[in-house]
């Protein structure tokens, strides 16, 4: 019996991880086939049976995972991505939220025929979007960062607003009279808010004071948020059914914009856990379907997604957007952007039972329509949310441009070489005199400490995609390029080549601690002042069919040093010591060489 649970449990990591594999190699969303690949283990071939695998732990470990999930996606929550739209942010988690709430009533009663206390519960159940399906799909479509942060924020703020719903509605169901549920509903909500509050910030403080005192070693730091995430999420539901979503949210939004303490290694290990539970719980729940009750499914059932899909969702956006200065692209986008994911699915199992326990009519088909809705709007804008932000001309481009650390004027000069052929530069330095300069260069600049928060929140970081750190401190640019791994990833971040006492690179540092090197092993930052001092100059070599690099080198005499590529459409390649040079014909070759040699 034992070896073949443990055989169920690795059949499901095995179709989890195969699954996003496959979506990877396929180039589609990796949802679709999770699941897929639950509802073959399970339905279909019964090799996977979630109920037996975990008994009556199933949900207890399912709402746990969610609540890591949401408290992740509250860690990325910063307020200051949504200076410019907060009001449709409020919008769609209230006005919106109720309109969603009315329209999935009304719809789930006329299509469905569901009695008028189940449509109501499923209603609200479906107004949850959430961050296990919203997130990856902006993974997979990359939209513009305005509208990315819209749907971040009202997938992940939204699952607490649809479970305490969720919550009301059931309560107002299961209420003896009038009197009784608006005076249920009044406590449901004020406890809510109150726990989540309460605990949320009892959770987040507990977390800075603790490390910010050093009360706990480093490496014990994600253990501890990770109980206060449990343990707050415990309590609060104890006290309140569903307010602990609401709980765990708050806590990590409030950690998320706190200026105290450093959290990235506790963000690093939440997004890991995310990634981990958010494919098992799709294999899991998708293998949980009964195929009783999907055979027993009405074919007017998935005349239902497309009311959600074409009616209620564009009018919840068009009520929650009015005014705002979102273009009418932006809007049609956050229109077709509402899929439910494993909440919906949660709430619904739980609530099916608690209905059919109270003897509410027609509350096992509750779970059924939940699914139909979310296997329905995965499926379609898992397949459709790429195309149609290409056409709607919402997807984020691949930024080509460079911050660079450091504005002495060599820097300078290689910013305003790459800056007069298209590409965007901004300069960062703690110089002002060197700002000035670059500014007078043509080059946009930053005064300022770039490793401080206030850099994070003041700089506009659209249409940067590289990261150089050029000034003469090893260990400064070491901490940057480690600082900047979260804004433009570890493979788009440079710097000079560390050196000691004008020797060799320092090899005893380990990769993990600094970027890719620049331009090569010896090209650190007195190598190249030297040059550029002695004459030294970015140089630009059109790359024809003719194009010999041994030739290139012979006539700068073996003195050019190749910095860039810049290829046709305005990509760049940037030159580093662990990549080999092969220009393409159409290619710009950026060199340093000197300007008295023979060439570009």
């Amino acid at each position: 019996m034992t070896e073949h649970l443990l055989l169920q449990i690795a059949e499901v990591v095995l179709l989890a991880v195969l699954a996003q594999w496959l979506a990877w190699r396929l180039g589609l969303p990796s949802i679709l086939l999770l699941l897929l690949a639950g509802f073959v283990a399970g339905p279909l071939l019964g090799r996977v049976e979630p109920d037996l695998l975990l008994g009556e732990l199933l949900f207890p470990i399912v709402s746990l995972a969610v609540a890591i999930i949401l408290f992740e996606g509250g860690l990325s929550l910063k307020l200051g991505e949504i200076r410019e739209t907060a009001h449709v942010v409020r919008n769609l988690v209230t006005l919106g939220a109720l309109v969603t709430w009315v329209g999935s009533a009304l719809a789930a009663r006329w299509i469905l025929d569901l009695e008028l206390p189940v449509a109501a519960l499923l209603g609200a159940v479906l107004v949850v979007t959430g961050p296990t399906v919203v997130l990856p799909l902006l993974r997979h479509v990359q939209p513009a960062a305005r509208i990315a942060s819209l749907l971040k924020w009202e997938g992940i703020v939204i699952d607490p607003v649809g479970a305490i719903l969720a919550v009301l509605v059931f309560e107002a169901i299961t209420a003896a009279g009038a009197g009784e549920a608006t005076s249920a509903l009044i406590q449901v909500i004020a406890r809510t808010l109150f726990l989540g509050l309460a605990i949320g910030l009892a959770g987040a403080a507990a977390t800075i004071v603790v490390i910010e005192r050093d009360w706990l070693p480093d490496h014990l730091h994600t253990n501890l948020v990770l109980m206060l995430v449990i343990g707050g999420y415990a309590m609060s539901n104890a006290l309140q059914h569903e307010s602990g979503l609401a709980t765990v949210t708050l806590m990590g939004i409030m950690l998320a914009n706190q200026k105290r303490v450093e959290l990235r290694h506790v963000v690093e290990f939440s997004e890991r856990l995310q990634i981990l539970f958010v494919p098992l719980l799709f294999v899991i729940l998708a293998a949980r379907l009964d195929p009783d009750l999907i055979l027993s499914i009405e074919p007017r059932a998935w005349l239902f997604v497309p009311c959600l899909v074409l009616v209620v969702r564009p009018l919840a956006v068009a009520v929650s957007t009015l005014g705002s200065p979102l273009s009418w692209r932006e809007r049609a986008f956050l229109a077709w952007m509402a899929p439910r994911g494993i909440v919906a699915a949660a709430v619904s199992s739980v609530f099916a039972l608690e209905l059919a326990h109270a003897g509410v009519a027609g509350a096992d088909r509750l779970v059924s329509a939940t699914f139909v809705v979310i296997v329905g709007t995965v499926a379609l804008y898992g397949l459709t949310a790429l195309p149609v932000a290409r056409l709607l001309d919402v997807r984020q481009p691949d930024p080509q441009g460079l911050l660079i650390l450091g504005a002495q004027p060599w820097a300078v000069e290689i910013g305003a070489a790459l800056a007069s052929r298209g590409i965007d530069v901004v300069m960062a330095d703690l110089n002002r005199a060197n700002c000035r300069a670059a500014r007078a260069a043509g080059l946009r600049a930053y005064h300022g400490d770039l490793l401080s928060e206030l850099a994070m929140e003041e700089l506009d970081f659209s249409g940067l995609g590289y990261f150089l750190a050029l000034t003469q401190n090893d260990e400064v640019n070491s901490l940057a390029v480690l600082h900047m791994q979260a804004v433009f990833g570890a493979e788009r971040v440079y710097q000079l080549a560390p050196m000691r006492g004008g020797r060799a690179p320092d090899a005893d540092l380990p990769e993990r601690l600094r970027g890719r090197l620049l331009f090569g092993p010896q090209a650190g930052f007195r190598y190249l002042q030297a040059r550029f001092a002695s004459g030294a100059r970015v140089l630009a070599h059109p790359v024809d069919a003719d194009f010999d690099l041994e030739v290139h080198a012979a006539e700068h005499a073996g003195t050019a040093i190749p910095l860039f590529v810049l290829r046709p459409g305005g990509r760049l390649q940037v030159m580093a010591s662990d990549q080999t040079l092969a220009p393409q014909p159409g290619d710009l070759l950026l060199s340093l060489a000197d300007a008295r040699s023979t060439g570009g």
